[in-house]
């Protein structure tokens, strides 16, 4: 499920309806420097598309009528998701898109979430502002190994966050992102890791993350 105050919503957005010509769209585009908007019902609640400048200047460059209605050239119509969606399924949605469409639990529009406030997002849960260093830890996905090593690290720090990164086809180890906290320095992350591999666990990267914000 998303946070709503992740979404920016219809009130703070350029959209169009789907009357307006692409002439008419393609000035809103303009004006606003957005490459796309999405494109509403006369009421402004239902979401049917988006629409991109590149599509319509390709049209007009093929001299195609530009007092044709906006929706001859919608994009995206079944690009949405809903507020209540899980967050698997808003990550990969919105995968290839600047935006993903939000309707709200009567499917109305209620606003859009751009991908570089989920990227953001993400970024905070990772706590990368406040940590100090993200240890890389391979495992080969045995029962117990995420709990093996977080028990080795919790010895010696407290732990700001863990990513999991699955196998992928072919691959033989998983990796283990762990953001350690500030108050951490060189020599305990020296020790962490020398706990680790005599537990035949491997640290193949270590990110300063002090020097990366410096």
């Amino acid at each position: 499920m998303i946070l709503k105050s992740l979404i920016k919503p219809k009130d703070r957005l350029t959209t169009v309806t789907e009357s307006v010509t692409l002439e008419e769209a393609l000035k809103v585009l303009e004006d606003s420097d957005y490459r796309c908007v999405p494109i509403l019902d006369e009421t402004g609640t239902i979401f049917r598309g988006n629409i991109y400048k590149m599509h319509i200047y390709r049209h007009k460059a093929n001299g195609g009528d530009m007092q044709l209605p906006v929706t001859t050239l919608l994009k995206n119509a079944t690009k949405f998701i809903n507020v209540n969606s899980a967050f698997f399924h808003v990550f990969f949605s919105i995968k290839d898109l600047p935006y993903i469409a939000v309707l709200d639990e009567q499917n109305n529009f209620y606003g859009i979430l751009t991908h570089t406030r989920l990227l953001d997002m993400l970024s905070q849960s990772w706590n990368v502002n406040i940590g100090s260093y993200v240890l890389t830890v391979t495992s080969n996905g045995a029962r117990g190994d995420l709990e093996d090593i977080t028990k080795i690290i919790t010895k010696y720090t407290a732990i700001a966050s863990v990513i999991t990164l699955d196998a992928q086809d072919g691959e033989l180890l998983n990796r283990i992102m762990f953001t350690l906290p500030s108050s951490v320095d060189q020599d305990r992350v020296n020790r962490i890791i020398a706990a680790l591999e005599r537990k035949e666990f491997k640290v193949p990267e270590v990110e300063n993350l002090r020097s990366e914000n410096q």
